[in-house]
């Protein structure tokens, strides 16, 4: 079968949110790009993650003139409402005297990839779905290669494109990182013992609430304009045929202490709770962007924003190197990033273990339950802890 040989200077793998993130600011700069994706649009912008752009993200997107992407969202929530043991807390976690949630939206990420998409189709970006058996080649060479098949074209063909960069997008599971040998790259990883039920259902949203409960952590999370996430505290080892739906309905309303809407189930899956930091994102011309490169704890609402600054790091990394022959930002990408992920990685296991100790004791010991909930209360009463904890989430630090 023949082959088609292209050229670019930038081939992005994987059309989520650090690709199309990467590829809106590479095109915006006149930098040539290529994004490939296995899975067909309809699926890319149908998938249903959770979603917080945090202040350090809008205000990103708005800097390199893409304010278009988030500004359909509404603005967040004033608060998010907190409940243990039934009674609700009378103060306000989102102390925001000092305006760091002022420019954070909470938002589907299909959402935010469907404006990228619109984005980089109409700018004239070249975004090829449906491409198949992506294979990267020569990468620690002067010019990598990607070989992959065309399934939405007729004859299903083989093509090839050389470039300068390869910028790996495409998850943790993705075929970028498993290019590079096993030995070149280090990996940390903490498992922190339990899991959430995730729930995805047709049901009016209301403000987002969080219950902290001895039967554990349960959170009800607006989806747009008629869906809501469910968030239910697991064991690892739960399997879904333990959980029907009139378990998730009641065991919600348990935690909670009062009564929840209810309607049908879309779907449903149990999500481990671990932090995964690999080392260096970077060999030869291939660089790791987003999930391909780290995993934070969902608690924490900073996977999305962990890769948006991957993507912005990258893309000025390129633009210097390309328009202005300069190699220092592209040879500390790693090390830029890894900062910031580690500073995150630490937020993350904070807010983690801090939520799902207050409540359920079986994991860390009663011991470990009341300082937990100690320090929960000193979020909730002090000013000086509660700013620091705002930086973290606002993106600010």
């Amino acid at each position: 079968m023949s082959e088609t040989v292209e050229d670019t200077a930038v081939v992005i793998v994987g059309a989520g949110v650090a690709g199309l993130t990467l590829g809106n600011f590479l095109l915006r700069n006149g930098i040539g790009c290529v994004v490939l994706e296995k899975r067909s649009r309809e699926y890319v912008e149908r998938r249903q993650r959770a979603g917080t752009i945090d202040s350090r993200g809008v205000r990103m997107f708005r800097a390199w003139g893409l304010e278009e992407v988030v500004e359909s969202f509404g603005a967040p929530e004033e608060s998010i409402g907190f409940r243990m043991d039934g009674e609700g807390f009378t103060n306000d976690l989102f102390d925001d005297e000092d305006g760091d949630f002022d420019d954070m939206v909470f938002c589907p990420q299909q959402v935010l990839v469907r404006n990228l998409t619109d984005a980089f189709l109409r700018d004239g970006g070249d975004l090829r779905y449906e491409s198949v058996g992506i294979s990267l080649e020569d990468i620690d060479g002067a010019r990598p290669r990607v070989r992959y098949q065309d399934a939405s074209g007729a004859s299903g063909a083989t093509r090839v494109i050389n470039c300068d960069y390869l910028a790996g997008c495409d998850g943790y599971h993705g075929v970028s990182r498993e290019s590079i040998p096993a030995d070149a790259l280090t990996r940390y990883s903490y498992d922190y013992g339990y899991a959430w039920l995730s729930v995805l259902a047709d049901v009016a949203p209301d403000p987002a609430a969080m219950a902290i409960h001895s039967r554990g952590l349960a959170g009800i999370i607006p989806r747009g304009t008629t869906a809501s996430r469910l968030y239910l505290q697991c064991a690892p080892d739960d399997t879904l045929e333990q959980w029907p739906d009139e378990r998730v309905w009641s065991e919600l309303e348990a935690r909670f202490g009062v009564p929840v809407a209810t309607g049908p189930v879309l779907h449903k899956q149990i999500l481990p709770l671990r932090s995964v930091v690999h080392s260096p994102m970077s060999h030869g011309r291939l660089y790791l962007l987003g999930d391909a490169a780290h995993i934070v704890p969902p608690m924490s609402a900073k996977g999305i924003n962990l890769a948006l600054h991957d993507a912005e790091v990258f893309a000025r990394a390129v633009i210097a190197r390309i328009q202005k022959n300069d190699a220092a930002l592209l040879t500390g990408y790693s090390e830029t990033c890894l900062r910031h992920v580690w500073n995150y990685q630490a937020y993350a296991t904070w807010i983690t273990e801090l939520m799902h100790n207050s409540g359920d004791a079986s994991y860390e010991g009663e011991f470990r339950k009341q300082i937990a909930r100690a320090e929960l209360e000193r979020q909730f009463n002090s000013p000086t802890a509660n700013r620091l904890f705002g930086e973290l989430a606002a993106g600010v630090n």
